[in-house]
């Protein structure tokens, strides 16, 4: 049995979540270019930006992703090694020709590795992160 796991054990049951997704954020230089990229992706509309502009989220009534400026950031090298990647999203479509041709007009760039280019294909955003379009659902 790992630490882990022997920490899960020996935790109280928990009867309810302690609480419930807020955002996703993502770290980036220009918070307005990154929004303006994943509204159009995504179909979002921004909700909240800060005076500064050091933060913009956005949001479909339903999830909100939020874009935070972060000096001296580091896009991810992925899948090189160096600045590994903390998350990615996984964009959910139908088509993945149509779906690619339409992230890349919004300026996405396809990455050069692609582990199964028929289920998923990973993008580049314009702030340097990973993210998939895929037409694989759960279940």
């Amino acid at each position: 049995m790992t630490s882990l796991e022997a920490s899960a054990a020996s935790a109280p049951a928990v009867s309810a979540p302690v609480g419930t997704l807020a955002s996703v954020s993502l770290d980036c230089p220009d918070p307005a270019t990154l929004a303006d990229f994943y509204a159009k992706l995504l179909g979002m509309r921004r909700v909240f930006e800060t005076k500064d502009g050091s933060l913009v989220a956005l949001s479909d009534g339903t999830h909100v992703v939020t874009m935070m400026r972060i000096e001296n950031h580091v896009a991810p090298t992925w899948p090189e090694p160096g600045q590994l990647q903390q998350l990615h999203l996984d964009v959910a479509v139908s088509d993945l020709p149509t779906a690619v041709a339409g992230a890349v007009s919004l300026g996405a760039v396809e990455a050069g590795h692609q582990p199964k280019p028929d289920a998923w294909r990973v993008l580049i955003d314009p702030a340097g992160h990973p993210f998939c379009l895929t037409t694989v659902r759960p279940g």
